[in-house]
């Protein structure tokens, strides 16, 4: 994973495993991210362990993890979590193709007074994380708008006075 941001600055980190499905989605955020908002924020990558996010936003005020999540709801759907002050839903922690979970890095990082002062995670609803499964199409169609969303996100804490 590249250099952490320099402070103040912002963070978006995409983390999934491209070999299995859905579970793709945050890096392909990332990458179509890099392309478009490159000025805006550090745009890394997470394809390992999500406690590389403790060394990845070290600095940043804020950061934005993009995930494929399992919570119940139909594939595709996009939902949107402010843990700068709360952890995510107990329903999303059990769940990981990774070795330690993006819920269990935060609150690492949380305990550790590592979180960043703004801390998003969008979360991104998969069906198939079957080894060299195909992105389920309504998964595909959020990866597009968790992209517009973002960078809105971006668009608005780089505005005077954001918090």
């Amino acid at each position: 994973m590249p250099n952490a941001p320099s402070r103040g600055a912002a963070v978006v980190i995409g983390v999934g495993n491209e070999l299995r499905g859905d579970d793709a989605a945050g890096l392909l955020v990332a990458r179509r991210l890099r392309e478009r908002a490159a000025t805006q924020a550090v745009v890394l990558a997470c394809q390992a362990d999500p406690a590389e996010l403790l060394t990845a936003w070290t600095g940043a005020d804020l950061a934005i993890v993009v995930d494929t999540i399992v919570s119940g709801a139909a594939p595709g759907t996009i939902q949107r979590f402010d843990v700068s002050a709360a952890p995510l839903p107990a329903k999303l922690i059990g769940f990981s193709t990774h070795g330690l979970g993006v819920a269990a890095a935060i609150e690492l990082a949380r305990a550790l007074d590592r979180l960043p002062g703004r801390t998003i995670v969008y979360g991104i609803e998969g069906s198939s994380f079957s080894a060299g499964a195909p992105l389920d199409p309504t998964v595909e169609r959020a990866i597009g708008e968790t992209l517009t969303r973002v960078m809105a996100e971006l668009a608005v804490a780089s505005l005077p006075g954001a918090p």
